[in-house]
């Protein structure tokens, strides 16, 4: 597979990025937990089938340290023990807003609640930045058909 053009290395894409990116390091320096936004970005790349992403960030959460097991459930983390009551509810409000055109009504008012349990204000901020940069980058990738499996944790700084 080869990308339909050279996105990275086109100027103007690199001025969008530039964005996008200052946008990613907000929230990564955010207190919503490291773990809970690498879970995050796993699970929307998942949904929406981007190998470019997905590989990206399962390999700097190993990286990270995070658990096989756990990188290997993230696409069943409802029937997975693994994961804390925080996390769950995170990857609930991931999944509801990437699939917020199937969803009639967005997140839902229960998923929010939940959230706010496990999170505060700023966090809950980061969280919803996070799931619009992350989906941001996976739309990108996968309408220029970016290839996956080349990625080298730590690549993009």
């Amino acid at each position: 597979m080869e990308p339909r053009l050279d996105y990275f290395g086109n100027p103007l894409a690199g001025k969008v990025l530039r964005h996008i990116n200052t946008a990613s390091k907000i929230v990564s320096d955010s207190t919503l937990p490291a773990t809970v936004q690498e879970l995050v970005k796993i699970r929307a790349s998942q949904i929406n089938g981007c190998g470019f992403c997905t590989d990206m960030h399962t390999k700097d959460a190993a990286h990270a340290g995070e658990s096989a097991q756990r990188l290997h459930l993230v696409a069943a983390w409802r029937e997975a023990k693994v994961f804390t009551e925080a996390e769950r509810a995170a990857l609930e409000v991931a999944e509801q807003a990437t699939r917020i055109a199937d969803a009639a009504g967005g997140v839902t008012d229960e998923a929010w609640a939940d959230a706010a349990k496990h999170f505060d204000e700023e966090q809950l901020v980061a969280l919803i930045s996070l799931l619009a940069v992350i989906n941001a980058y996976n739309r990108i990738n996968v309408i220029n058909q970016q290839p996956a499996g080349d990625y080298q944790p730590g690549q993009f700084g």
